[in-house]
């Protein structure tokens, strides 16, 4: 009995130090795994393969089926916080899950409020209190027993936790726990040493890129300044060319409008002259001869006012091309045999808003300038294209948006122009030709023309390689549509029941002369010098059915304004005015206000009659 005794407490004792064995070979493994663990965590400064190291540790040393760590960042909700790393399980196994929420079971650990162990976590009276779910999604791997350790860094912040599943029940310890634990803290450790090394990291290349740049810009700085100093002058050049150019515009309008009153004068008496010698008179050869040099100082200064962009004109919807293949025939007659003519018309070209008819003067006089400038003959090219002058362009060139425009390129062969000659081409009455060769207006109404017509012009020439005059021209959205004018001659219609008519002018000369023409053709008339006179006899003179008004009147009314005034006080009364010069008042943005009739100075006697009977009947 005492052997048997002695075997069973040898038995015991054997089984006893199996068990030690096991645990101090079990304590051994988790020593080893926890050393080769801080060693990496010490070594790692990859933030996703340190959290990797530190899941993968964890569910080896608590024998966890799969484990994972989420970081503390939650989704726009609100709610889902963020997976990193996985292990135990192929990351398929969750992808179809949503994120753990921020539920009774997860909360804790993401607050740091400590560990949280279940031995099933299915019993556990925190468990599907997350509306409107109520427990794992079907799919879900197993899990009875469940154990979450916070992440938490030196400095108190939650960085995340360790999650550990596994499907039976009772499986981690408290043990277990502790180890989690103890890992975690290291894991903090290490991820706040990552997270340091990676803001280093992060603050050395911005360094270095800032030292780069830096760099660059010190060894571009000059050239960059002085890339920077030639923009600028290029700008100030540009805006004391329109400076001048406006400055000459406004001298030229004033100009014009002035020899338009004594041109009107001129050609209304000789005008009357005529009308009143008898057919055979040997003085209408004079007469003629006089009316002439009228009408070419008319033209003159009709090309001054489109210059000085105080020329209202007709837009309409144009087609270029057509506008451009339409004009062979008078270009060749223009420019002779000894030129040839090409044009390039670009196909998918966009119309334009503009008066077809000063387009036509405008390529005219290009042309014009480019037969003068091969005397030899040559080869003129007229080409057509869509372009967009973009930002840069713009910016060194004054009153110039970027946008979409149609180019008219005009280019010749011929001897081309030095520098300071294109810098004045433009200026009226500038010119390189002889006397008695040109007038120099050619270019100056192509500026004018183009620059009212809200376009750019721009002459790129260069001496014995010729010269390309470039028009860009907004482009227009909608369909061009060309009318075919009347060429049906008209008798000057007469009054036709003695209607009354107030003539306003304040050139004592002007008046004199209007007030004879319409009472030439049968009206009544009265006349005033300026607008408060005016006003009076339009009070004392019922019968008065027509105001005929210069727009530019002294005394602090316009002509606008006298009309509008004459309107109040008698609604049916109708109104025709005149001018030298398109002034602000009847005209704005280059058009004609709606419903306004006008006849520009100089008028003809049939001009005149026509433009009344219009007014009348309007």
């Amino acid at each position: 009995s005492e052997r048997k005794a002695l075997e069973a407490r040898l038995l015991a004792l054997n089984e006893t130090l199996e068990a030690r064995i096991a645990e101090l070979r079990e304590e051994a493994r988790t020593l080893e795994v926890l050393n080769r663990t801080g060693t990496s965590l010490a070594a790692e400064l990859s933030l996703e393969r340190l959290v990797q190291t530190v899941t993968d540790a964890a569910v080896d040393l608590i024998r966890a089926q799969f484990g994972a760590f989420f970081y503390n960042v939650i989704d726009e909700n609100g709610e889902a916080y963020t997976l990193y790393s996985l292990s135990g399980a192929p990351r398929e196994a969750f992808a179809n899950f949503p994120m753990p929420r921020n539920t009774p079971v997860f909360g804790p650990t993401f607050r740091g409020e400590g560990a949280v162990r279940s031995d099933d976590i299915r019993a556990d009276p925190r468990y599907g209190q997350n509306p409107p779910y109520s427990g794992m999604p079907p799919g879900h791997l197993p899990v009875r027993s469940y154990l979450a350790i916070p992440v938490v860094s030196r400095s108190g912040e939650v960085i995340g936790g360790l999650f550990f599943g596994h499907s039976e029940p009772g499986i981690f310890s408290q043990r277990d726990e502790r180890i989690v634990t103890g890992i975690a803290a290291q894991a903090a450790i290490a991820i706040d040493n990552a997270r340091l090394y990676e803001a280093s990291q992060r603050e050395l290349a911005a360094r270095r890129h800032a030292e780069q740049e830096l760099q660059r810009i010190n060894e571009t700085l000059e050239e960059r300044v002085v890339e920077e100093v030639k923009n600028r002058r290029l700008m100030e050049d540009a805006l004391r060319q329109a400076q001048k150019m406006e400055a000459i515009g406004q001298l030229t309008g004033g100009v014009a409008h002035d020899f338009n009153n004594l041109l009107t004068v001129i050609m209304g008496n000789v005008e009357t002259i005529q009308r009143r010698l008898p057919p055979d008179h040997e003085f209408h050869r004079l007469i003629a001869a006089a009316l002439r040099g009228a009408f070419r100082g008319a033209e003159l200064t009709q090309r001054l006012l489109v210059f000085a962009r105080r020329q209202p004109l007709a837009p309409e919807v144009v087609s270029p091309n057509k506008l451009v293949a339409g004009m062979s025939d008078l270009l060749r007659r223009a420019l002779g045999e000894a030129v040839s003519i090409e044009t390039v018309l670009a196909g998918g070209l966009w119309n334009i808003f503009a008066d077809a008819n000063q387009l036509e003067n405008a390529l005219i006089n290009l042309a014009v300038n480019a037969r003068d400038a091969m005397p030899d003959g040559g080869k003129l090219t007229i080409e057509t294209a869509n372009c967009y002058l973009d930002e840069a362009y713009c910016s060194m060139h004054a009153d110039l948006s970027p946008g979409q425009f149609v180019g008219l390129f005009v280019t010749d062969a011929g001897s081309g122009m030095p520098e300071d000659v294109v810098q004045k081409a433009f200026e009226p009455f500038f010119t390189t030709k002889g006397i008695g060769q040109g007038t120099g207006l050619g270019l100056s109404q192509v500026y004018g023309f183009v620059k009212q017509s809200g376009g750019h012009v721009k002459i790129y020439s260069e001496v014995g390689q010729g010269t390309c005059v470039k028009l860009y021209l907004p482009r227009h959205h909608g369909a061009a549509a060309f009318l075919e004018p009347s060429s049906e001659p008209r008798n000057p219609p007469r009054a036709r029941h003695g209607e009354t008519v107030l003539v306003v002018e304040d050139d004592p000369d002007v008046r004199s002369y209007t007030v004879e023409m319409v009472s030439d053709l049968g009206y009544q008339v009265v006349s005033a010098p300026d607008g408060r006179a005016a006003l009076q006899v339009l009070d004392d003179h019922p019968e008065l059915r027509l105001l005929f008004t210069d727009v530019g009147l002294p005394g602090g009314m316009n002509g606008r304004q006298l009309g509008d005034e004459a309107i109040r006080r008698r609604p049916g009364i109708k109104i025709l005015f005149t001018t030298g010069y398109a002034r602000n008042a009847i005209v704005h943005h280059g058009r004609l206000d709606p419903g306004v009739e006008v006849i520009f100075k100089p008028f003809t006697y049939s001009d005149l009659a026509d433009k009344l009977r219009k007014a009348f009947e309007s």
